[in-house]
């Protein structure tokens, strides 16, 4: 993949995840783990795309 899609899908991931999280928590703990579980998935995406 060239670097500008490589770009895309990354900025894509992360426009979808910020939706999710803002649509989906309802308290404070919640958005925490949604948080967290974003930058979980993030961090997997990269170590896989080295």
């Amino acid at each position: 993949m060239s670097m500008k899609s490589t770009m895309l899908t990354f900025t894509l991931l992360l426009l979808f995840s910020a939706v999710s999280i803002l649509g989906g928590c309802n308290t404070v703990a919640g958005a925490g783990r949604d948080i967290s579980k974003t930058g979980d998935n993030i961090e997997s995406s990269a170590e896989r795309n080295k």
